[in-house]
């Protein structure tokens, strides 16, 4: 008999790559809203009187209910109890209420005038907003994750799981490239912008990705249809509150969840302030800055997948991320070095940063499951996005409160002139330089404890 028999549907290679594109599009409407106000930051200062201090105070939001509420612990718990399904269509409707806010905040319908709890009102509001959205996409985030191991072990997993954050990127990408062309020379007038409009545009893509991950939810339920399953999560297989010490006595964990947070708090929270860079530092026009950080996230579209395809089929993970911790040294040391101010460097930089925003990720998410048992993954991947939320959270803020502290040029007639970003681009090279670190940590315990990291994913 030649006719070839599929055991479940996760064998074959439509199903369960087309089940990562729905997923993946779901995310990457999350990842624009991430950085949709980020390109705004010369228009919020100029024409909603914001400080770098109130700026900072926003995107420090993210991490607020993630880290002091412990909503993303809750969250993997969750994941881990009640499946992919409830967890991704929670997450989803979260991420809208959010943004929902933030547009609210940042149109003429909140009063930029006006406090609450000693915050602008519109802060407030705009910060509240961003809490709640970084409670539902960080949700997303691990739930995505599990999906991905879910269909993909023990196949092409870092791949997938390098699509999926090429996917991603892609949102990252629109986010810093469109709002401020979209904000003035789109929707605003000569004398306003409409800066609420990329925010508008962003609510949008969330609730087409939550249709699409409705559409998920069927194809999940023929996953477990083919394989016998009658519910996601066996007896014997579920999450019990105790399995939290097992995850947290492992040091690999440990090593995985402290590079996860150095190696993003010098991504994520740059990217927050690199159109404010390019315009500060290397006086790239307002309408063009935003499409010079915009380039990064292409790197990580063409490699990621490239590095991930590696990783699966020659290993070497550990290697991988410590060359990734390198390169983010590097990259963020020259642009610290303040006499390098030619546009044409600060492009160089950004490419070669988006190859370092490709090699970590790629290799970081696959290796959780060599560490940590799939029934326990969901909370797993929530601890390392706590972990990781500190620095989300933190970071921003102590940029900006250092921007208006200690980074302010003045004129000749004593006017603010300009931002100076030696010492906070200094601050970003710190967190790869203790990478580097934690890296050669990771590779040492890896060698010690046999978890596998510079094995290949496809079982052959």
């Amino acid at each position: 008999m030649t006719e070839r028999i599929i055991k479940t549907l996760r064998d074959s290679k439509t199903a369960r790559w087309s089940a990562l594109a729905v997923v993946s599009f779901t995310m990457m409407t999350g990842y624009y809203i991430n950085y949709v106000i980020s390109p705004l930051k010369p228009k919020l200062e100029e024409y909603m009187g914001w400080t770098s201090s109130d700026f900072g105070l926003w995107n420090s939001a993210y991490g607020w209910f993630n880290v002091f509420f412990l909503m993303l612990i809750f969250a993997g718990i969750i994941l881990d109890k009640m499946g992919v399904k409830f967890t991704g269509i929670a997450a989803s409707l979260t991420m809208i209420l959010g943004t929902f806010l933030q547009y609210l905040a940042l149109s003429e319908m909140i009063p930029v005038e006006g406090m609450v709890f000693g915050l602008k009102t519109q802060i407030a509001i705009g910060a509240l907003g961003f809490a709640i959205f970084g409670v539902g996409v960080e949700a997303a985030g691990i739930t995505v994750s599990k999906i991905i191991v879910k269909w993909f072990k023990g196949k092409e997993l870092a791949l997938a799981m390098g699509l999926e954050m090429a996917t991603a990127r892609l949102g990252t990408a629109l986010a810093l490239a469109l709002p401020l062309p979209m904000a003035t020379r789109w929707f605003g007038t000569d004398a306003v912008p409409a800066i609420s409009a990329p925010v508008m545009l962003g609510l949008g893509l969330l609730v087409a990705g939550f249709v699409a991950f409705i559409w998920y939810t069927f194809m999940d339920r023929k996953l477990e249809k083919s394989a016998g399953i009658k519910d996601e999560h066996s007896e014997e297989d579920e999450f019990k509150i105790r399995d939290i010490l097992f995850i947290i006595k492992n040091k690999g964990f440990w090593l995985i969840a402290i590079l996860c947070v150095l190696f993003y708090s010098g991504i994520f929270p740059f990217l927050y302030y690199a159109t404010d860079l390019m315009i500060n530092k290397y006086n790239v026009g307002e309408n063009f800055a935003g499409s010079i950080p915009g380039l990064l996230p292409f790197g990580t579209i063409i490699l990621t997948p490239f590095f991930g395809n590696f990783y699966d089929r020659k290993g070497k993970g550990a290697t991988i991320m410590l060359i990734g911790s390198v390169m983010l040294l590097v990259a963020h040391t020259i642009f610290a070095i303040p006499i390098i101010d030619n546009y044409i460097v600060a492009i160089a930089l950004i490419l070669f940063l988006g190859v370092t925003f490709s090699l970590v990720p790629s290799a970081m998410w696959p290796s959780v499951p060599k560490i940590i048992p799939e029934k326990q993954l969901g909370t797993a991947y929530a601890l390392i996005f706590w972990v990781q939320n500190w620095g989300l959270m933190g970071v921003p803020l102590l940029i900006g409160w250092v921007l208006d502290r200690y980074c302010q040029v003045m004129d000749a007639n004593g006017e603010f002139s300009h931002y100076d970003y030696t010492i906070p681009m200094m601050i970003f090279a710190s967190t790869g330089l203790l990478a580097i670190i934690v890296a050669l940590m990771l590779k040492a315990e890896d060698k010690k404890k046999g978890y596998g990291l510079e094995l290949p994913n496809i079982e052959k």
